[in-house]
């Protein structure tokens, strides 16, 4: 009865000190929530974008005055990613910095809203100039001309935030977006200074091959013999595989090639590439475009982070990845 009841005692410790952690982990998680409360205000915003609704996540320090102006970075997202994913662990470390920082979902990604392919002929307009139609979505498209007019969207978007200096506007890209920042930069002024992440430059060894089908297939949806726009078909394939939700819109990609923007580039620049990256070479994407700017004298800097493959900057290279980059907006706008 006595080992039965030290057993009984044993038992009820062991399950009142786990509650204890349990309970005190809460606490230190809801302290750390005050914490970064405390540190920065974040608010949800709509974007228009080409008359479509997009969301963003705007952060901004909570200790702002009245008439005070702030450099504001803009993060544009890789394949597949959202406002509410890896910018949500990016912001805390740039606000701390001294800057405000937006984080949007593209048209169709995520919780922005999406153009729509109607599924039926256009009926008459009522009196209003309504009409109610059938449509389909046009969701997860990885369709450069819509995404470098969604990036030039946040950026007025913040041209007309009280507290945002104008003239020190920065972007922020990685992967996909990585390639995206560096052709928006090349041909926006606004923009004052870019970092470009693991940048996917549109290159790979088959370019020409893959230029002959993107063009057939930009006749085959003119004539409509296919899919006006990708929603069945389009899938990327391989080591792509992971975002089989995604849809190359490859007929308006054609022209998408950053290497070619990189020629009129002028603001200061910073590519961080991965050592190992599995998914593209760097010496023909980030490494290529940071060539072209150290020739044309452009400020530039180009870090290989060594040991790591692509998303090894999301992971043991995280915090120096966001080091870098918020000292190089802080030398640089």
């Amino acid at each position: 009865m006595i080992n039965r009841m030290k057993k009984l005692s044993t038992y009820i410790y062991f399950i009142s000190t786990g509650l204890t952690f349990f309970i005190s982990g809460v606490s230190l998680i809801a302290n750390s929530d005050d914490d970064a409360k405390q540190a920065f205000h974040k608010k949800e915003v709509t974007i228009w974008s080409d008359g479509t609704r997009m969301y963003g996540d705007l952060y901004s320090p909570n200790d702002l005055q009245k008439g005070q102006k702030l450099p504001a970075v803009i993060f544009v997202n890789g394949t597949g990613g959202t406002k509410g994913k890896l910018p949500t662990r990016i912001a805390p470390q740039v606000v701390k910095k001294g800057f405000i920082f937006l984080a949007f979902d593209y048209r169709g990604w995520g919780k922005s809203e999406s153009r729509l392919l109607m599924t039926e002929k256009l009926p008459i307009a009522d009196k209003d100039g309504l009409v109610d139609v059938k449509a389909r979505p046009i969701r997860w498209q990885m369709d450069f001309p819509d995404q470098i007019m969604d990036i030039r969207s946040a950026i007025s978007f913040l041209e007309g935030e009280e507290h945002v200096d104008s003239q020190r506007i920065g972007l922020y890209g990685t992967s996909y977006g990585g390639g995206l920042v560096i052709w928006a930069a090349a041909h926006d002024p606004r923009v004052r200074s870019v970092v470009a992440q693991v940048p996917g430059m549109g290159v790979f060894k088959y370019r020409e091959a893959w230029q002959q089908k993107a063009h057939k297939l930009m006749i085959q949806q003119a004539r409509g013999e296919t899919e006006p726009v990708p929603y069945k078909d389009g899938a990327p394939g391989g080591k792509m595989s992971t975002y089989a939700h995604m849809r190359y819109n490859h007929a308006k990609n054609i022209g998408y090639n950053p290497i070619d923007a990189a020629d009129h580039l002028e603001v200061p620049t910073l590519i961080i590439d991965a050592e190992k990256d599995e998914l593209m070479d760097i010496n023909e994407n980030g490494g290529k475009v940071a060539k072209i700017l150290k020739f044309r004298g452009v400020k530039s800097e180009y870090k290989v982070l060594k040991g790591i493959g692509h998303y090894g900057v999301y992971r043991e290279k995280f915090n120096e990845c966001i080091e870098l980059a918020t000292d190089w907006f802080a030398k640089n706008m």
